[in-house]
């Protein structure tokens, strides 16, 4: 059995995250190794949380796995919330990839044209750079305006789409794929190219009229379980994306659905029968 391990933080209860990323991971079959940079009580979403750093604690816990011989075959990262644990995850991948190591970076910190709060351009400019280590970087169209120095387009073509993946690689990650790209008003997925094949490839699905907290986290973490299974990169991303569709429908099946994230519980026979094909 494979066994990636995931960096970010873990909330208590709400959907997002590690609170994601560790079932999702695990359903499809793959060892998931967790190394949480911060406990919430609820994430950040709801009216009122707790917070604990624990920035503190990834150097130890490194040099723990690193004194036993542990590797890992997958290193994904999620959010991260300082410059402090951007270096040490840096450090933290240095440490621990192998030619055989994939390096998976979800560059979580904008949305909708603006970034979250309390982050700043030079913040962005700190992931870009860590984004130079992974094999494959998963931003959504904010995030890579940030990292690219480029105005947020909210109307764009299929050119610039292009042209922006091919900057982001041309930053050091080999591949790149944008997430919640949307040509139609009906349909929105994901674009990736591979800088080492110079191929692009897309896929779509329905979109649905409503925006739920944790999606992205949901996509990230059904790819990267995909592709651990052996799967393509490209049918990893797609896969996700039918995934994270299904989880939001299951949701809004729910008449007594809550508002902090989707029922992604409910679609994992789905992902785990996609996966055995």
């Amino acid at each position: 059995m494979k066994r990636i391990i995931t960096i970010q933080d873990i909330s208590c209860v709400g959907k997002c995250s590690l609170t994601v990323a560790l079932p999702i991971i695990s359903a499809a079959g793959v060892e998931t190794a967790v190394l949480p940079t911060a406990v919430l009580s609820t994430h950040t979403a709801f009216p009122k949380f707790t917070f604990r750093d624990l920035t503190g604690e990834i150097e130890p816990i490194a040099e723990t796995f690193e004194e036993l011989g542990i590797d890992f075959d997958a290193v994904y990262t999620g959010y991260l919330g300082s410059f402090e644990q951007l270096a040490l995850v840096e450090k933290f991948i240095k440490t621990f990839k192998t030619e055989n190591t994939v390096v998976f970076i979800d560059p979580v910190m904008a949305d909708n044209g603006q970034l979250y709060k309390g982050f700043t351009q030079e913040f962005a400019d700190k992931m870009t750079e860590l984004c130079k280590n992974a094999d494959l970087i998963l931003p959504n169209l904010t995030e890579a305006s940030y990292m690219l120095h480029i105005p947020y387009q909210e109307k764009y073509d299929e050119e610039y789409i292009r042209d922006i993946l091919v900057k982001l690689t041309d930053i050091g990650a080999k591949k790149a794929a944008l997430t919640g790209i949307s040509f139609e008003d009906d349909k929105i997925g994901v674009y990736l190219y591979d800088s080492q094949t110079k191929e692009f490839f897309s896929y779509f699905n329905e979109k649905l009229p409503v925006q739920f907290h944790g999606t992205g986290d949901v996509y990230a973490s059904a790819a990267l379980g995909a592709y651990m299974k052996g799967l393509s990169i490209q049918e990893s991303l797609t896969v996700a994306v039918d995934y994270t569709l299904e989880s939001m429908k299951c949701t809004l099946a729910d008449e007594n659905h809550r508002t902090y994230g989707v029922n992604f519980e409910e679609a994992l026979p789905m992902l785990v029968k996609r996966l055995q094909k």
